[in-house]
């Protein structure tokens, strides 16, 4: 275990989900105490309880200024939190159906925009706050954004695509914004990923075996892969890299 991350407190937002399960049972490997964080509680509590003494779970709403900020009263009586996770995310189908923007709900757009980028925002906003008033080593912020951001997207939906792509610019403002206090701000930005949230997309069955053979690397990614790629950004070896995106997509998407 490394020593410059046994104790800390890593908090996953969206913690109970296929891709923030994985992240927190990885971190937790790694050495943190990790914060199971997520809107559905009795999920969390399964997750944190499968994870260990080690693992704590808290209900947030991220869309909520006030459930943000309960949950970091409750995070940081354990301990500072240090690593911030930002997972919570949501693509809305209806009927299982991307909706094209001239058939598209208000009310699609804003609840995208309120999780994906409203969340993001008042939680890393709220970590800010805390890590002005009180430092931590090796302060660290991850976004999540999404190669639909990056591509226009197939699959998604217009109000995920633009809600991700405010995510991504937001991370690099973030970036600069807390380079003085130490901290690092990156975003992962996951290709085509094995979650429900990607077999929803696909029709019945789910079957993805016609989409992997679009990604150079001939498979569809897993939660795995994504929580590599965040447990690396957490890490003191990551300590120059900030501002950047790391994409996890088999190929499906070069630069």
């Amino acid at each position: 275990m490394d020593l410059q991350i046994a104790n800390r407190v890593a908090l996953v937002t969206g913690g109970s989900g296929g891709i923030g399960a994985v992240v927190c049972s990885r971190l937790i490997q790694t050495g943190f105490q990790v914060v199971v964080a997520d809107m559905d509680t009795s999920a969390a509590q399964s997750v944190a309880a499968n994870l260990g003494p080690k693992a704590y779970a808290f209900h947030v709403d991220v869309t909520d200024e006030s459930s943000v900020c309960a949950l970091f009263n409750e995070a940081e009586s354990i301990s500072p939190v240090s690593v911030l996770v930002c997972v919570a995310g949501v693509l809305i189908l209806p009927g299982g159906e991307r909706p094209l923007i001239a058939d598209m709900d208000l009310e699609i757009w804003e609840r995208s925009f309120a999780v994906n980028a409203r969340g993001s925002f008042l939680c890393s906003r709220e970590f800010l706050r805390r890590r002005q008033t009180m430092p931590a080593v090796h302060g660290r912020v991850v976004f999540i954004g999404s190669s639909a951001a990056q591509l226009g997207g197939y699959r998604s939906s217009s109000a995920y695509i633009a809600s991700k792509s405010a995510v991504m610019g937001f991370a690099k403002a973030y970036a600069r914004e807390v380079a003085h206090l130490g901290i690092t701000a990156n975003v992962v930005s996951p290709g085509l990923i094995d979650t429900q949230m990607l077999r929803s997309t696909v029709g019945s069955g789910g079957d993805l075996s016609v989409t992997a053979q679009a990604i150079p690397l001939g498979r569809i990614g897993t939660a795995e892969d994504v929580a590599g790629a965040i447990d690396y950004l957490v890490s003191p070896q990551a300590a120059y890299v900030t501002g950047s995106v790391i994409d996890v997509n088999g190929g499906y998407r070069m630069q």
